[in-house]
């Protein structure tokens, strides 16, 4: 079978890595092979001034991120620091951040650091708003009360959209995401007039580790194809 779509995850060489390949030399599936236009109309979008910017903070960002210790390149920075140096470089003084409800201590900690560090920063979570889930139109039956017996209960809906909406209103200049469960961060995502970076992923099962499942050989790989 060829493959023609991007797939650059089974590359073993990986051209773009290195100066002077050769169109040739890459595989079908290769985008600098198939998808040359693409590629071309988004360097075109570098061009903007604040993109630009935004873009080569970005790889500043990235090798200070580094240090040589005794001949071997280290990592020295975790990425709360990172997002503050980083927010600092851009100038930024105003910082969102959107939280699950399960994650209050953590996010509670990320906003002290924050403002130890002189931004001004504002919170959401998850569950602002109040509004029980069966208002969205999730049934009684899927809430997490009705594991319990007892889905009549009042259960706050999550509400990515009015978090998203709170901290527009505050005009930050950058939101970041602390827990937010899958879905709900895509929407506090789209939602969001501010860009958006991600501290903490959800993950219940690896203490938000996600990485965890993927190293570990205890997670059976057939876990991961499971029928719904």
């Amino acid at each position: 079978m060829i493959l023609t779509a991007p797939q650059c995850t089974r590359c073993v060489q990986q051209y773009c890595g290195e100066e002077g390949w050769r169109r040739e030399q890459l595989p079908e599936f290769c985008p600098m092979k198939k998808k040359a236009d693409v590629i071309g109309n988004a360097m075109e979008k570098y061009k903007d001034a604040d993109t630009r910017r935004l873009h080569v903070n970005s790889a500043i960002i990235e090798q200070e991120a580094y240090q040589m210790i005794r001949g071997r390149l280290i990592g020295i920075r975790p990425r709360l620091l990172e997002i503050i140096k980083f927010s600092k470089m851009m100038g930024w003084s105003g910082l969102g951040v959107a939280f699950c409800g399960g994650l209050t201590n953590e996010a509670r900690k990320v906003v002290e650091i924050l403002e130890r560090a002189d931004f001004r920063v504002c919170s959401a979570v998850c569950s602002c708003g109040g509004v029980d889930k069966t208002v969205f139109d999730v049934p009684k039956e899927r809430k997490i009360a009705s594991l319990y017996g007892e889905a009549d209960r009042f259960e706050a809906g999550c509400n990515p959209i009015a978090q998203a909406e709170v901290l527009n209103s505050e005009n930050l200049d950058l939101h970041i995401v602390v827990g937010l469960c899958i879905g709900h961060d895509i929407l506090f995502t789209g939602h969001s007039r501010a860009p958006v970076t991600t501290l903490i992923v959800k993950d219940r099962v690896t203490g938000h580790n996600p990485m965890a499942s993927i190293y570990s050989a205890y997670h059976n790989p057939r876990y991961y194809a499971e029928k719904s």
